[in-house]
């Protein structure tokens, strides 16, 4: 056996289900060459020969999938947030991005993202980089290095960047998205290429053309942004008068993916029915950014109304627009957001449960990966063991109740070691 195969024993908590998270109180958690054997009350026979680390009454989940996230805005997060979405990114994003043509900005820009993924609860993440070939290979460069497993876009802008953060043409911004992935074709191991027009205000037509048919032709996936902002559908509009909708313009261009090749579309704030039956037919997965969605006044995603219409939904941290890289954060927002949007705007559509939050956090964003973010047999052994001991209580509080109450209040909570596929990519210094 490789030395990814071991038994880690602790309080284990994982998504059995949508509605239901399993607990062991002092179980043990089996791993052999990278894959999840299962959760035990007493050790398998089979198993009593692994190396066991024994973490006494740490708990042990899932590693975390971040569906969205921004990598060359990390310097800027928390600020601008007075602004909504066009005018923020017109303001902050667009001129910082525009720094990566730097290599040496993007180099020690992207250190610090790479830090930061690395030592937080995510283990797999799709990350937007920007328009410049080079800066992006630099950041996939980084994200090899950390161990964790990812998709990494070069970013697709042809109209609307303003002063240097425009390809010239879609012609140039094709042939330099192929010129991309030529360079990076079989270099990694843990990450991935996904096409990443940035949003069809950015991309002219023939681009998200040329694009629907690269993804074809390449089996790429695509991620995007969709329905977040008022002003932002209605440009939309202006620019594809003969769509029906956000959605149908990405449609329309062959962009929305397939079942087999999801698209992941970010926001869905004010995605209506039409978008919904787009969104399920295709298999795209929604990148849900509570944080975002509120810091920037673009709304609350009805995200229990996707949910119960069977579309595939993740979280998503969404930095800088969201201002943590935090993804327990990422769930008690989500959970605060549903519960304004039954309070506030239709008592009709219940709150998301704990349950629920936790599972999209960990099964339902880790989905898009493949058999990825719970502990049942046959997954990916992604695992964080994570210290909650200085989370004083007098209470004697069930697994269940302490990684709630983590979620709710993170602050004294750390992450002692991370795995993926078996891995250990961090430890903490104690």
């Amino acid at each position: 056996m490789k030395k990814e195969s071991f038994v880690l024993r602790g309080g284990i908590a994982f998504s059995e289900s949508q509605n239901s998270i399993i607990t062991y109180y002092r179980g043990y958690l089996v791993c052999v060459d990278g894959i999840c054997k299962g959760a035990f009350t007493e050790l398998p026979e089979e198993y009593k020969g692994l190396p066991l680390y024994d973490y006494g009454e740490r708990l042990i989940i899932p590693g975390m999938t971040d569906l969205h996230v921004h990598a060359p805005q990390y310097s800027f997060r928390g600020i601008g947030m007075d602004a909504e979405l066009l005018e923020w990114l017109s303001t902050y994003t667009f001129p910082e991005e525009a720094k990566y043509s730097n290599m040496d900005y993007a180099r020690h820009a992207y250190a610090f993202f790479t830090a930061d993924l690395r030592r937080c609860f995510t283990t797999r993440a799709v990350v937007f980089g920007t328009l410049h070939n080079e800066a992006t290979i630099e950041l996939m460069n980084q994200l090899e290095e950390t161990g964790l497993i990812t998709y990494v876009g070069k970013v697709n802008m042809d109209r609307n960047g303003g002063a240097g953060l425009e390809e010239e043409s879609a012609e140039t911004s094709l042939e330099h998205t192929r010129k991309w992935l030529e360079a990076i074709e079989d270099k990694y191991v843990n990450t991935k290429p996904i096409l990443t027009p940035r949003f069809i205000p950015s991309c002219s037509d023939e681009l998200m053309k040329g694009l629907g048919k690269l993804s074809a032709e390449k089996d790429l996936r695509i991620q995007s942004h969709l329905s977040e902002n008022h002003s932002e559908i209605a440009w939309v509009k202006e620019l594809v008068p003969e769509s029906t909708c956000y959605a149908n313009a990405y449609e329309m261009f062959d962009t929305m993916g397939t079942p087999e090749r999801p698209t992941i579309m970010a926001h869905c704030v004010h995605s209506d029915e039409r978008e919904m039956e787009i969104l399920k037919k295709h298999g795209a997965y929604i990148a849900h950014c509570a944080d975002s969605n509120m810091n920037l006044t673009s709304g609350i995603a009805p995200i229990r109304k996707f949910l119960d219409y069977g579309i595939n939904i993740g979280l998503a941290t969404d930095v800088a627009a969201g201002s943590s890289m935090n993804m327990v954060k990422t769930m008690l927002i989500t959970l605060q957001a549903s519960k304004m949007y039954y309070r506030l705007v239709d008592q009709n559509v219940k709150p998301l449960t704990f349950e629920e939050v936790f599972y999209l956090a960990t099964a339902g964003g880790g989905s898009y990966f493949g058999k990825v973010g719970t502990f049942k047999p046959g997954y990916d052994f992604d695992a964080l063991v994570i210290d909650d001991s200085k989370m004083f209580s007098m209470r004697d509080m069930s697994i269940r109740e302490r990684i709630e109450r983590m979620c709710y209040n993170d602050a004294d909570a750390f992450i002692k070691d991370k795995f993926v596929k078996g891995k250990k990519v961090f430890t903490a210094i104690d």
